[in-house]
């Protein structure tokens, strides 16, 4: 069982920076590669990046490709992501997720989930 705990959301203006982070519980963190999706109402939830159970591999959806930086401190439990260069079309809810495999690009695969933070980017 992984209980995750998104923060670090936020109002920022187009252009500005904010890292999003998630906690994890448990002792088998490193058993896990993570992933961050966001979602906006009425749409589905869509994949942003993810890295494995190391941090030696990442991989991004190509709208944040250059502009958001996933990483993980194992020692801390916890995954990030570093969004630079924020965009108006950035503004969803942002949800980290686990998975016993890396680059899993399908929500609905996930079994664990945090309960999101809001980023909303004005222009």
């Amino acid at each position: 069982q992984v209980h995750l705990v998104e923060s670090g959301g936020g109002l920022v203006q187009a252009g500005a920076s904010l890292r999003l982070s998630c906690a994890a519980s448990g002792r088998t963190f490193t058993s896990y590669a993570m992933a961050w999706f966001r979602q906006t109402p009425g749409k589905e939830r869509d994949f942003v990046a993810a890295i494995n159970w190391s941090g030696s591999t990442t991989y991004y959806t190509d709208s944040v490709k250059g502009r958001f930086t996933i990483s993980r401190d194992n020692a801390k439990n916890t995954v990030y992501l570093q969004m630079n260069s924020l965009k108006p079309e950035d503004t969803a809810v942002y949800y980290c997720a686990a998975h016993r495999v890396p680059n899993v690009r399908i929500p609905g695969l996930y079994d664990y989930w945090g309960q999101g933070t809001q980023v909303t980017v004005s222009s």
